[in-house]
């Protein structure tokens, strides 16, 4: 009976930051990304110190045995943290908050290292801010380990090369443009000595 006590808290924070996630999720939907965010944010506050790090170290699971309903318990707490980083990183994505996407996809990568859709998030990112060969090396991992997003994988692997086949032409021409400059100005020396 004090086993139904002590559990009854942590299943009511659970339902209230699943409840807090389904309201982000539909503000994200109706693409109120500050209140999906916020919302997002709260769910997370009801989730704080229930992760299995913090219940191993309070004593709380030292008798949860893998299979157990509290070894479930607190894995089903780790996948609920992990879906709410990775939504948290799709808003930063929409809002092209790039630094942010990456740090909330971390900390759904933490929680869950098989969370695809993170990964990807994480690896877009990474992309928009130049980081090319990071981005394609977390991009063709997450083809490796989840064959059935090989399709978006590669399309983002093909528009970030795209990206960065431009940047390198753009550099280009301004380096050629530069050096173009340093002739003329070199040419013109010479003129001038030979006046």
């Amino acid at each position: 009976m004090s086993g139904d006590l002590a559990t009854q808290p942590v299943s009511a924070k659970i339902n209230t930051a699943k409840q807090k996630k389904d309201t982000g999720d539909q503000a994200f939907k109706n693409g109120d990304l500050k209140a999906a965010l916020q919302s997002y944010h709260e769910a997370l506050m009801y989730l704080v110190g229930l992760d299995k790090n913090a219940l191993e170290s309070m004593g709380a699971s030292s008798s949860a045995k893998p299979g157990s309903p509290e070894s479930e318990q607190k894995t089903e707490i780790d996948e609920l943290i992990s879906k709410i980083y990775a939504n948290m990183s799709a808003c930063h994505i929409k809002q092209g908050n790039w630094k942010r996407t990456i740090e909330t996809a971390d900390k759904a990568l933490t929680k869950n290292e098989k969370n695809y859709k993170a990964m990807f998030r994480k690896a877009k990112a990474l992309g928009e801010q130049g980081y090319f060969e990071k981005a394609e090396a977390l991009l063709k991992k997450l083809k490796e380990q989840n064959p059935t997003d090989a399709s978006a994988a590669d399309a983002e692997l093909s528009r970030l090369r795209t990206i960065d086949n431009e940047r390198d032409r753009v550099n280009r021409q301004r380096m050629k443009g530069f050096l173009k400059k340093q002739d003329l100005s070199s040419q013109d020396k010479n003129a001038e000595e030979a006046v």
